[in-house]
């Protein structure tokens, strides 16, 4: 039966770590203020383990691991880019690491690799079956536990995306059929033959035998057609004739078949390259990727967007959500729920949202109206309008050419359907009418409203970006290692949980080292002057004491900072 495991180890009296060390090793263990004792108390022991009781069952079965641990372990691994081997030779024999955990003792035995591997499969399955993805619970407990505990400060938040590509290798149209029928038949081989001619069954393993970039290599782009073509009829009478739920890649191959091939007069051929959507499948080993091109880039892979507090006033703040969708997502679909998520996280209301011009749409600003949010976008998408457009209390619309620098004559048109908003007209120099709307007038109020902001306002913006580059900073190559959606959301928020946890190890060793240097710059007192003071004054009230020692100093003073 599940149950939870406890916060914290019984020190042996034989094999504790402590025992093992002395002198300045033994100091430097102890310390409280080192990232493996930060990390046991700001990680390992504030992840709540009762969301994952569903992936055990209630009368027979439990996790043979502390739950809290296999987080940490995660966390680990996302923070330093280990491999699994790396990860698990750490937790064996890394002193630091095993403290980081919750292992005081040299003895105590770290989680079976298969116990680890088995976690992340039941996360990953319990996603598939619509539950939400657990990872992103826990990196919303630990938050806003941080929140609360170190005061983070919500009003303002600030947020950026960044694509991902996934590991998947790059496939051509011919060489993605090539590779999905060909793990098709690898899986399915003895079924397929029995649909097949024997001229079918040859020519399909001439082509498994290879793979299909090497085919693409030694074949003109007239043999690819060709190629194509024939496979659309294999890939059709297999699809056509097996119907087996239980195969996870019948499905695949199914959706590839759809979005390449069409049926026209009972005869199969391969679609326009222009009818290929970019939510097509790109890979058949990460059927969830999409493709996207940004600027020069381009990915096949996911979106990540970010959100964190931007309070000017404290040095401290935390990344408050993090979301991971197909690349073909436009960054304006993340606002709003990045907006709820943040709240749930942050104690104060949050008054202003500071991203770039991606995050814009009407949607976007209606939302933020309602919630009295503001909203500070640093541009807005597109080219501006050669027309200035200012609309009067009386619905009286001035238009001004900005190429000429004169008002233009315009009047307003009543639509044609029933329902639809009025238009305003003007004619262009070359006589032909241009139609304004409400959205475009909107948009150009916008657009001076962005202009009128001071540039400290968009500057607030830009920090972000060191913590999108903190998000990837072991792929440098923008390619992840993994496949899959729910992967990466795993990834994102482990390396999110250990970007604030950094960021707080660095705020509390600010903090006490401001106290020691503020000691250090106070005046010093003789020993036995300060134990005479202690004995004569402490225990009576102090009234205007004072000693000369480099100068004249109260005796209040050191006792109200606890110098004595």
């Amino acid at each position: 039966m599940y149950r939870r495991s406890n916060k914290s180890k019984q020190l042996s009296l034989y094999t504790s770590t402590h025992t093992l060390l002395n002198g300045r090793a033994l100091k430097t263990y102890e310390d409280k203020q080192q990232w493996h004792n930060q990390f046991r108390v700001q990680v390992t022991e504030r992840i709540d383990e009762e969301p994952f009781r569903r992936l055990f069952c209630d009368n027979f079965g439990a996790p043979n691991a502390p739950i809290r641990v296999l987080i940490g372990m995660m966390v680990l691994k996302e923070a330093r880019g280990l491999s699994d081997a790396q990860l698990f030779e750490d937790c064996q024999f890394n002193m630091l690491v095993r403290s980081a955990l919750g292992f005081p003792n040299i003895d105590d035995a770290i989680p079976a690799s298969s116990t680890y591997y088995l976690l992340r499969k039941r996360i990953v399955d319990c996603e598939n079956e619509g539950n939400a993805n657990l990872l992103e619970k826990v990196f919303e407990q630990i938050t806003k536990s941080q929140a609360v505990e170190f005061k983070i400060n919500g009003n303002k938040i600030r947020m950026d995306s960044k694509l991902l590509g996934s590991n998947i290798a790059w496939y051509s149209r011919y060489e993605l059929i090539h590779e999905t029928l060909g793990k098709a038949y690898g899986r399915l081989k003895v079924r397929i033959d029995q649909l097949l001619t024997p001229s079918e069954i040859s020519f399909l393993e001439r082509l498994s035998g290879e793979s299909g970039d090497k085919v693409s290599y030694r074949s003109t782009r007239a043999e690819l057609e060709s190629k194509m073509s024939e496979l659309g009829v294999i890939i059709y009478k297999i699809i056509s004739d097996i119907n087996d739920e239980s195969s996870d890649i019948l499905p695949i191959l199914r959706r590839v078949f759809g979005e390449q091939y069409q049926i026209v007069d009972d005869v199969v051929s391969a679609r326009p390259k222009q009818e290929i959507s970019a939510t097509s499948v790109q890979s058949p080993h990460d059927t969830d990727c999409h493709y996207r091109k940004k600027d020069e880039n381009q990915i096949k892979g996911y979106s990540i967007n970010v959100t964190e507090t931007c309070d000017t006033d404290v040095p401290l703040n935390l990344v408050t959500h993090v979301q991971v969708d197909v690349a073909s997502a436009a960054d304006c679909d993340f606002l709003q729920s990045a907006i709820e998520a943040t709240q749930e996280v942050v104690c104060q209301k949050i008054e202003t949202i500071n991203a770039d011009g991606a995050y814009h749409s009407v949607d976007n600003q209606d939302y933020c109206q309602q919630k009295d949010i503001d909203l500070i976008v640093s541009a807005i998408q597109g080219k501006p309008s050669r027309y200035d457009l200012n609309l009067d209390e009386n619905q009286q619309l001035t238009v001004t050419d900005l190429t000429t620098n004169t008002q233009v004559e315009v009047r307003q048109v009543k639509s044609r359907k029933e329902g639809n908003a009025s238009k305003w007209a003007i004619r262009n120099e070359k006589g032909q009418l241009r139609y304004f709307t409400q959205k475009e007038i909107d948009t150009c109020i916008l657009r001076k409203q962005i202009a009128a902001r001071p540039q400290a306002e968009f500057n607030v913006r830009n920090n972000v970006e060191a913590t999108i580059f903190q998000l990837g900073y072991h792929y440098p190559n923008n390619k992840s290692r993994y496949r899959g959606i729910i992967k990466h959301k795993i990834w994102a928020n482990v390396r999110c949980i250990w970007i604030n946890f950094v960021r707080i190890v660095n705020f509390i060793a600010e903090g006490v080292s401001n106290c020691e240097q503020n000691a250090k710059n106070r005046a010093f007192l003789p020993v036995f002057l300060l134990k005479f003071v202690k004995f004569r004054y402490v225990t009576v009230p102090v009234i205007n004491f004072s000693c000369r020692c480099s100068g004249k100093w109260a005796l209040s003073e050191f006792l109200k900072n606890d110098f004595l």
